[in-house]
């Protein structure tokens, strides 16, 4: 077992008893981090949390308080980074910038994060790798992996029988019409994440 390797943990469902502003609040967990020209350019405008600074943390929506605990996980030093269900409480442009941020902050900093999400989109933007879990939940399971994106979408897809394509003009990940003739190709291909 390796020692020293810390971890940090960023849960699903965020509150906050801090009695101050966004701005007080980021200080006090992660100094002046947040104020840096990178992370600012990187995290804080991106989730939008510059125009947040002056609300009162107690008074936050829960996509707001979601960016803000997603900022201080990504201004503290780790070396792996757990988030479950970031993308929770955000609308979908802020899931995307979510994803980004994280992506970003990983390369940057050289370090891993194992994310839990349900969103297929924001686990496309953000992962090189997947663990695919397969079983019964609360009874019994087995992790496949580390597999490359595009394999582990594959095994995760085929298992619950959902193909998807990607949209030429957004870009984004489209669920197949079950057996349209798309469908029925992927399926026939063993490709259920899209083609590129």
């Amino acid at each position: 077992m390796h020692h020293g390797c810390q971890s940090l943990v960023q849960p699903q469902h965020v509150n906050t008893d801090f009695d101050g502003t966004v701005s007080q609040w980021l200080d006090s967990e992660i100094g002046m981090t947040w104020r840096s020209g990178e992370f600012n350019t990187q995290v804080i405008r991106p989730l939008q949390i510059d125009q947040m600074v002056e609300l009162r943390a107690r008074r936050l929506s829960g996509g707001e308080l979601q960016a803000v605990s997603i900022a201080i996980c990504l201004g503290r030093d780790a070396d792996l980074y757990l988030l479950d269900e970031p993308s929770a409480h955000l609308d979908v442009n802020a899931r995307m910038e979510a994803a980004k941020a994280i992506r970003r902050t990983m390369l940057a900093k050289e370090k891993a994060a194992m994310v839990i999400d349900h969103d297929i989109y924001f686990i496309d933007i953000v992962s090189d790798s997947l663990l695919v879990f397969e079983g019964q939940g609360g009874v019994q399971g087995k992790a496949h992996g580390p597999l490359g994106l595009r394999p582990g979408m594959n095994r995760f897809l085929e298992g619950v029988d959902v193909t998807f394509r990607r949209d030429h003009e957004s870009h984004r990940p489209r669920i197949n019409k079950p057996g349209s003739r798309k469908d029925r190709e992927q399926k026939r291909d063993g490709e259920f994440f899209y083609v590129d």
